[in-house]
Formats: C-alpha cells, structure tokens, sequence
C-alpha cells in the first residue's frame, strides 16, 4: 500500500484529477491518501469530494486531512509519493498584484505564471515554502518521489533539482495532448490513430519536433499547410501557435494564450493591431480564477447537499507515473528534468521537458540531441530569465530580480530598464511579507 501525500489540497481541480486517477487505479486505490493545506475551509472541501468519489470507487482509499504548518511533518511522514500543486497568494491577493502593478508601467499580460514577471514573482514568493516542505521530507520521507505541478513548472523544478537532494520530475498536462489538439483542430482526425511523435524543448515550448502516422509518413508538411490557411482565413484560439509553425518551422506544447507573452512578438503597445489579428486573450489568468472559483463554490454546494462527483480516470500523468514505480511495468512520460546533457544544445543546468522512461528505479530521462538552432533560441529566452530567478531566490539578491526582469522578452520589449527596475520596486513592496527579503 502506497501513502500519497497530496500538498496544497485545496487546488480543487488537480485533486480530483490526480487522488480520482489513484482510486481509479487497481494498483492505488487503497492508497493511504494524505491531504495538507493551510487553508482548513478549503481542506475540507476537497475532502468531501474526495470522499465522494472514493465511496464510488469502493471506499478502498484510507484519507487524512492536515491542516497547518505544525501538522505538515505528519502528513508527510512514511509518505511514497508527494504531489505537490500549492500556490502561495493564491488569486487573492498576489496574483491581482502580479497582473495589475505592471499594467500601470505598461506592461500587459495573458496568463503570468510560466516566465514574465507573474513568474518571477510566483517563482520568489513559492521556492521559499518548498525550501520548508524539502527540509521536513529529507527528515521523515527520504526516499518520496516529489511530484511538481505548480507553476513555474521549470524555476521551482529546476529549483528542486539542483538545491534540495528531493527525487523531483515536474508534470504538466500539456505533452499528451499536445498533437492530439493539433490534428484535431486541422480536421486530421484520422491521423491520430497509431501516430509517432517526439517531443522535446522545455515546458510551455516543448516542440513536435517529428509526426508521423501509423505507416511512417510525415505530417508535418499538411500540418504546415492547414495550419496557414487556417490562420488567414478565420479567428481561431490557436492563432499565435500556428503562427510558429509558420514562421519557426514547429509547434510547441502549450496553448497560444501562454505563448503570446513568452517572447517580443505578439503583445506590444506599438502595435496594438497585433492583439486582435492574434485573437490573444489579455488578462485571461485572473478571469480564469473568478470563474474557477464561481464553478467550486457550485460544485462545493452540491456536494454539500448529498451530491455525488463523477470521475474518469484523465490524462495527468501521476498515478501512472505512481504504477510504474509501485508495479516496475515501464512507462513514458514527458518529464522536467535537469539538463544533464539531454538536450545538447541548452544549458547544463537548465530545467528541460523530454521523454521519459519510468520503473520502480525511478525516472530514466531519454537524450534527444539538437533542437533546431531556432527552437533552442525560442528556449533560451525563456531559460535565461529562468536561472537568473533561481539565482535571485539562492542568493536573495535583489539585483537578481531585476536582471530576470530585463531578460524576460516581453518585459524588456515594452519597458525601459529604470521602469522595469521601479516596477519591480513596487511589486516587492506590495508583496510584503509574502516575500523573504532581498538586500
């Protein structure tokens, strides 16, 4: 029997999705399933629901609450697998401050919790509590596979990786629907079956380096074909990834939302045309959580009131990634790991999203080679604001923020070094206590 050790419980949506896969799972479902938060309210809501589908399930799944810091060893303690999917500020107040402090110096953004200076900033204020949750796993669960999936998927995995001595792999949801969507949206629906695929770069902008279908034959040069006409000739949600087909020759994991304000692009004041011809959905992060929150407090209600929660197993990875090493049965996975000469031409140290192979000796990341020269570039402009925050939480430099800042493409496209730098001022300032101090 494995004991799961869920962190941050109260992120309704990747509880139900990863605790619902393990009861769905022969070899999990009666797992020893321990929820943390700190917020007790929404602790127990997700325990209700949790509750729900595991008495569909067969009731197999022992669960336990924990609420509070004084209680997160024991949550933790004996533990096989740590998910970890906190988020520290939650919507109220951090990320209303990430979103609106830079609209005031002009800087406008979609979703902020990748790269950016929404990233930055979730990346400073979240490394400091996972420094915390490292400390006590090296003391009563060693040996836990840590599973990461909050964001900044590559600054606090990498984080991880490099600084704490935790068995990490970073998991997002975005590699294994990646070419599904694709062909999808290019009514290539019979392409799907059998097809072959690799994908490699970093997450967010991972790339579909290579399609092929069942037979061997490449797709790319009919994806490249419908992906332009479809772009010139209606709007669609996935505008800003068809156009680096278009123009970089490969499409990339995560959605044109995210990628809008990855790069120098497609958000910029001068050009405000860009924002339309792209269909980029500004401040959709914040509208997302209002929603969210509408669509919990509904469910949370119903549940309440006798309510019952249905659930499918999904495609998050973790309760596969939990059979493979409970069963030793090998199964793949797009994994963030530490570059350890995976990906040849980006940096050693980088956090690095490629195929892996998992057993019950753990995660086996795969060598990919060379990315194309203009993937490995498109990477490197998010990687380089990646380290250069890692480094500003290691050392608690405050310089360090600003130079990540400067580096991030869409922040220095639109602002001057003295504005970015003031803006960042402020944002430390209005962040308080959530941030440790920086000299």
């Amino acid at each position: 029997m494995a004991k799961i050790t869920f962190m941050g419980a109260g992120s309704t949506v990747f509880a139900k999705n990863v605790l619902g896969d393990c009861m769905c799972s022969d070899v999990l479902a009666d797992s020893e399933i321990a929820l943390y938060d700190i917020d007790a309210k929404r602790l127990a809501e997700s325990e209700a629901m949790l509750n729900s589908i595991n008495e569909q399930k067969g009731g197999k799944a022992k669960i336990k609450c924990y609420h509070g810091v004084e209680n997160r060893k024991d949550a933790l303690r004996g533990a096989d697998f740590v998910v970890n999917a906190i988020q520290v500020g939650l919507y109220d107040p951090c990320t209303i401050t990430d979103f609106e402090i830079p609209k005031k110096y002009g800087l406008r953004q979609t979703i902020g919790d990748t790269i950016g200076i929404g990233g930055i900033m979730r990346t400073l204020r979240t490394i400091p509590v996972l420094d915390d949750f490292a400390r006590d796993m090296r003391e009563v669960c060693p040996d836990a596979w840590f599973l990461n999936y909050t964001n900044p998927m590559a600054m606090l995995s990498g984080y991880m990786q490099r600084y704490t001595g935790i068995k990490t792999v970073g998991l997002c949801h975005s590699v294994q629907v990646c070419s599904e969507n694709l062909l999808k949206s290019l009514g290539m629906e019979d392409k799907l079956d059998g097809r072959r695929e690799l994908i490699a770069g970093i997450n967010h902008m991972a790339w579909l380096l290579e399609i092929k279908d069942k037979n061997g034959n490449d797709l790319y040069p009919e994806i490249k074909r419908r992906a332009k006409e479809k772009n010139a000739n209606e709007k669609h949600g996935d505008m800003v990834r068809f156009d680096y087909i278009d123009k970089l020759g490969y499409y990339c994991t995560e959605s044109s939302e995210h990628n809008a304000e990855y790069n120098m692009f497609y958000i910029k004041d001068k050009y405000p045309e860009l924002i339309d011809r792209f269909n980029i959905p500004l401040d959709e992060y914040p509208r997302r959580c209002v929603e969210q929150i509408e669509r919990w407090d509904k469910q949370r209600d119903e549940i309440m009131n006798g309510g019952k929660v249905e659930h499918e197993r999904s495609h998050e990875y973790a309760s596969r990634i939990m059979e493979a090493m409970v069963t030793g049965v090998p199964y793949k996975i797009g994994g963030n790991v530490l570059n350890t000469g995976l990906i040849d031409n980006l940096p050693y140290n980088a956090c690095v999203e490629v195929p892996c192979m998992v057993d019950n000796m753990g995660v086996h990341p795969t060598h990919v080679g060379r990315l194309p020269v203009q993937c490995a570039a498109m990477n490197m402009l998010n990687i380089n604001v990646q380290l250069m925050t890692i480094e500003a939480a290691v050392t608690r430099k405050k310089e360090h923020i600003y130079q990540a800042a400067m580096l991030d493409p869409h922040t220095a496209s639109e602002l001057s070094i003295d504005d970015i730098i003031k803006m960042v001022d402020e944002l430390i300032e209005v962040h308080g206590d959530w941030l440790p101090k920086y000299r």
